[in-house]
């Protein structure tokens, strides 16, 4: 298996309830480690610039005013096949359909307000760990 890197929002349905902590310890209690972490607020232009890929969905405008009602936790994650881990310890976007024990099964209030975002391959996360960070800020 290969070391990856991939990229981790915690939501800010999340952060409006103090779940950072949490979120951050079932990640790390994974097998992955942080290496690179900012809180920040995203304005609708980064929304609408990261969220591109569903600009044509029905659900992007609700996305978009969603992911800058509040804080996020923008963070690199590390570790074996991260992509892959990332997205199993996160769960299913639906969390009635999240295994027992998933961030999202355990935080999330619906199919939006999910907690998390986690990429979804390894050329994403290139793509979108790029768009939040430089590689100096990335220490592992």
């Amino acid at each position: 298996m290969a070391t990856e890197r991939t990229l981790s929002i915690i939501k800010p349905d999340a952060t409006r309830r103090n779940l950072t902590g949490r979120i951050n310890a079932a990640l790390e209690d994974a097998g992955l480690r942080i290496v690179a972490q900012r809180r920040t607020r995203l304005t609708q232009a980064q929304a609408e610039a990261f969220y591109a890929v569903h600009r044509e969905r029905p659900f992007f405008r609700g996305l978009v005013e969603f992911m800058t009602s509040g804080p996020v936790v923008v963070q690199v994650l590390e570790g074996e096949s991260a992509v892959a881990k990332n997205r199993e310890v996160m769960g299913a976007t639906d969390p009635k359909k999240a295994a027992a024990g998933t961030i999202r099964a355990q935080f999330a209030e619906d199919i939006e307000a999910n907690s998390v975002h986690g990429s979804d391959s390894p050329e994403n996360a290139a793509i979108e760990i790029g768009f939040f960070f430089g590689q100096v800020d990335i220490v592992g």
